[in-house]
């Protein structure tokens, strides 16, 4: 794997922050206790998760759109119908509840993997794309599912 600059990593990791506090606070009650009474319900446990996913789903369609105006006919126009799928994931399957959004959040961040492979191939996205981009999904996947299945 190719070894990711210093700033895209040290920024992807300081993306993680909610995904990360809403874990702990999911499993340490005092922890929530005090994220409640300071920050309010809507930023502990899996709600800040839910909140924060839509977003960053949101915000990576646009980071695919990026990649897509590097490529060029049939292709670029794929990459182009593809880089929508994220946002409107997030969008559409995002309700019903924590466990129900976590758990789409999942497959939302596994099947945005699977794109951002799809543009890595393609050859229109920096050579240590894939290398930050499993490190973030499997983070993000992991404090998601102490939400979804804890």
């Amino acid at each position: 794997m190719t070894r990711i600059p210093a700033a895209p990593l040290i920024l992807g990791l300081a993306g993680l922050i909610p995904f990360v506090w809403g874990a702990l606070t999911y499993l340490s009650p005092a922890l929530q206790n005090w994220g409640v009474s300071a920050l309010g319900p809507r930023f502990v446990g899996p709600y800040i998760q839910v909140f924060y996913g839509a977003i960053i789903l949101s915000f990576m369609s646009g980071v695919l759109w990026g990649f897509a105006t590097k490529a060029e006919g049939a292709q670029a126009a794929t990459g182009y119908a593809l880089s929508v799928i994220p946002a409107l994931w997030a969008f559409f399957m995002t309700g019903g509840g924590p466990v129900g959004a976590g758990t789409n959040l999942i497959f939302g961040f596994l099947g945005l993997l699977l794109l951002d492979g799809a543009f890595s191939r393609w050859g229109v996205t920096p050579a240590w794309w894939m290398s930050l981009r499993i490190l973030l999904t499997t983070i993000v996947v992991a404090c998601l599912a102490v939400g979804v299945l804890l």
